[in-house]
């Protein structure tokens, strides 16, 4: 392998930090080599508990999702269609004519062949309704 005098810097420091740590494991004393044998244990145990508390929390937050997810889709708003309505019965004549044409796309073709007949009557029907 690699003599002594051919390592590199970082495996130089790697030796020495081992041979430190031997050295201070071996001077320790029993009662603090227990304290850190048992601190490790709990270190270990403590690591592994926290991917069995995510997995008991996911039941109840997936049935609240489901429970959530079927309440909005059972209890949807009333449709604005009656309202609506409501409002066109009770509106005016006047505000009847203020409205803007439909689209011509949206029409039938044969409305537009007869626009001055439509003008006509529209002016003379306000007029008969006023008598």
């Amino acid at each position: 392998m690699n003599s002594p005098d051919n390592r590199r810097p970082d495996e130089h420091f790697e030796q020495r930090a081992r041979e430190l740590w031997r050295e201070a494991a071996q001077r320790i004393d029993p009662a603090t080599a227990g304290r850190l044998r048992a601190a490790r244990r709990q270190a270990l145990e403590t690591a592994k508990a926290p991917a069995h508390r995510a997995v008991r929390w996911l039941i109840p937050a997936g049935a609240f999702a489901a429970i959530a997810l079927a309440t909005m889709m059972v209890w949807q708003p009333l449709p604005q269609r009656q309202a609506t309505t409501v409002m066109h019965a009770t509106s005016s004549t006047d505000e009847l004519d203020n409205e803007l044409p439909p689209d011509a796309d949206k029409t039938d073709p044969n409305l537009y062949q007869n626009l001055d007949f439509y003008g006509w009557l529209a002016s003379t029907g306000s007029h008969t309704a006023s008598r």
